[in-house]
């Protein structure tokens, strides 16, 4: 194994990798095994305070350098990380489980946004407005806001991060994240990437330990102007709230509920292969995961029939292991999270038609699930699943599913299967949801806005969208 090249059990601030003034660190275990990795800091509110000061004081030269000399850096940022794609890959699946070909996948995206944001920013062009009258000049010009501070999930803990670094990086913002204790060296993997390519001290800081007490510190600080999270809306709410005491600008992907219609006149095996994909990638651990399929009456049997032998064929295991499409989830908590939402499907009519209990492997393996004749009664009808449950309800017309769809809080993606294309602009009109994939269960990509809307969050990562959240916008009135 390659993955210890980049396995870092410092933090980095200013430039140095530090332990916690304390002494203490934090076990990281292998979800798969239960096996002991390593350890990281438990920092807290005073390391973390010092990487605000680090990065405050690295901001002023870092937005003022040459914009091709910073496009540069991302360039070879860019190119670290796919020379060392592997590497890095296996340390993901080895703190976070997912198969090898997942994690493969997640660090060319990674990359992917990185050289986006390299690109875009030498769009990110101001405008000369005309002005009411003679003798004025209107110019809107777009700077970084600042200090940014990142807060990423264990679920994808590379790219989140990159869909958040590439863009302040580009944008000239300075950094301090909080990777999740689960998941902290592909966080702290970037901080020696950055370090690798020549990434000034103080650009880029990373701090393990104590959510509380580092998020605390953030949101305290008025010289962090900026907040990203990805998380809990729950937690996302509390970040909302707090950010008022500063002011500060943020930006949050939170939780997901998202719908999978499939209709009458759908391609059946195609809507059963998008399933797959949207339901059981990384266990079915993720924000835009499908978490409640809705299919037509028309063509119900048929999609549970062909859904149940698509994923009865699932190979479940260590996500090192060649050929492994599921590997285990991230702590036996989210396995009991599993167990109470089928145990609540049974209880109120469904039926576990495949799967419904932990795996042989033990650990924290679960079957790969299917049950039928859910109903909105249900819990999975309201909480995001995160996990490889696939409940499937019954609907006649599409006034109802759009409807079945959109009874939820959230609104971060939806997926539907239909060919008629007055249905598909009305599932366009109709469907509260930021994300929406027609005949696709994977639609994550650089060049879009990834979003949602109603309490799924606020803001944009990727696309042209997801650099105007790094940058403070101002007018200058010139008479002459």
């Amino acid at each position: 194994m390659t993955y210890k090249k980049y396995l870092k059990e410092s933090n980095y601030v200013s430039g140095q990798w530090i332990a916690a003034d304390s002494g203490k660190t934090i076990d990281v275990t292998n979800p798969a095994t239960g096996e002991k990795i390593g350890t990281v800091p438990a920092c807290g509110e005073a390391e973390t305070v010092r990487a605000i000061e680090a990065a405050t004081a690295a901001f002023p030269a870092f937005a003022a350098m040459p914009l091709l000399e910073r496009v540069g850096l991302l360039w070879k940022l860019h190119d670290a990380i796919l020379d060392n794609q592997k590497s890095l890959a296996e340390l993901l699946t080895v703190e976070q489980g997912k198969p090898l070909a997942e994690a493969m996948g997640e660090m060319a995206i990674g990359a992917a946004y990185v050289r986006w944001f390299a690109e875009e920013v030498r769009r990110a062009k101001g405008e000369i407005v005309p002005a009411p009258g003679n003798n004025r000049r209107i110019l809107v010009t777009h700077h970084p806001v600042g200090v940014v501070g990142m807060i990423t999930p264990w679920n994808f803990p590379s790219s989140m991060l990159a869909r958040k670094v590439g863009p302040a990086l580009a944008a000239g913002c300075t950094v301090v994240a909080k990777p999740a204790t689960a998941t902290p060296y592909s966080g702290l993997a970037w901080a020696a990437l950055c370090e690798e390519v020549g990434f000034p001290a103080g650009v880029v800081n990373i701090v393990t330990g104590s959510a509380r007490a580092i998020g605390g510190a953030i949101m305290d600080s008025p010289a962090v102007r900026k907040l990203t999270f990805t998380g809990s809306t729950e937690v996302g709410k509390e970040l909302i709230r707090q950010s008022a005491d500063t002011v500060k600008k943020v930006s949050m992907e939170l939780g997901g509920n998202a719908p999978f219609l499939v209709f009458d006149d759908a391609d059946v095996d195609a809507a059963v292969q998008g399933a797959m994909v949207a339901k059981f990638r990384n266990a079915g651990q993720t924000c835009v995961c499908a978490n409640r399929f809705y299919v037509q009456a028309g063509v119900y049997d048929t999609f549970v029939e062909k859904l149940i032998e698509a994923t009865a064929k699932m190979k479940v295991g260590d996500g090192l292991a060649d050929g492994v499409e599921q590997g285990p989830m991230i702590d036996q908590e989210s396995v009991a999270k599993v167990e109470e939402l089928v145990a609540d499907a049974v209880s109120k009519g469904g039926t576990v038609a495949l799967g419904g209990n932990r795996h042989a492997l033990g650990q924290t393996f679960y079957e790969p699930t299917v049950v039928t004749g859910a109903t909105q009664d249900m819990r999975v009808a309201k909480e995001e699943i995160f996990g490889p449950m696939a409940p499937v309800f019954r609907f006649d017309s599409i006034e109802d599913g759009i409807a079945m769809a959109n009874d939820t809080e959230f609104g971060l993606c939806a997926y539907a299967y239909t060919r008629e294309i007055g249905q598909i602009m009305r599932l366009n009109e109709g469907l509260e949801y930021g994300m929406i994939g027609i005949n696709s269960g994977l639609i994550t990509t650089v060049e879009a806005p990834f979003g949602g809307v109603k309490e799924s969050g606020l803001g944009k990562e990727g696309g042209s969208q997801g650099l105007d959240d790094y940058l403070d916008t101002k007018y200058t009135a010139v008479d002459y």
